[in-house]
């Protein structure tokens, strides 16, 4: 009996001790978000906006994809709409190379081009600013984000969860895309 008194305390104890212990985690900020939620790496926030698959035969596509590169068989066009901030003190810029890699490992990253809708990677982003800024198509958009372009196989759908994979300071981030 005086030994089932001890233990009941003791177990309590050990409950409050680990419920203390696990309230501390969770404080720090991932590098690992689903879409939707913003992905902050030192004093810049990724914001998704929206991905999907685009069609280089769809005239509501057509101006994402001026200038982009051709498709080969077997390939298609991903498209991930982007605000990115500068919640710092100091400008920043866009990061390079921003991919997106497959469960099986598969890479793929950002399509080089430029048009009035693509996130270019080196766009300098001042303190306190966001791009797209404001007075910009891609802002003003349907989407209300500039476009990073992937060319991608077709098979990489039968590979999900993809990632996207942006360098930050001191580590890779990565958003889970919805897909």
């Amino acid at each position: 009996m005086r030994r089932r008194l001890l233990t009941l305390p003791l177990l309590v104890l050990a409950l409050i001790g680990l419920a203390g212990l696990a309230s501390g985690c969770g404080e720090e900020e991932s590098t690992q978000v689903q879409e939707g939620e913003p992905l902050v790496l030192g004093d810049v926030a990724y914001n998704i906006q929206s991905t999907r698959e685009l069609n280089r035969f769809s005239t509501e596509d057509a101006a994402y994809l001026q200038g982009a590169p051709h498709l080969l068989r077997g390939q298609e066009y991903l498209g991930v709409f982007m605000q990115v901030t500068n919640q710092g003190d100091e400008a920043a810029v866009v990061p390079d190379p921003i991919r997106i890699v497959d469960t099986r490992g598969n890479s793929y990253e950002q399509a080089r081009y430029s048009n009035d809708w693509t996130l270019d990677p080196g766009t300098p982003i001042e303190p306190g600013e966001t791009v797209p800024s404001a007075e910009t198509v891609a802002k003003n958009g349907p989407v209300e984000g500039s476009l990073i372009l992937f060319v991608i196989d077709e098979e990489a759908n039968e590979n999900r969860p993809l990632t996207l994979e942006i360098p930050g300071p001191d580590e890779v981030g990565e958003i889970v895309l919805d897909l």
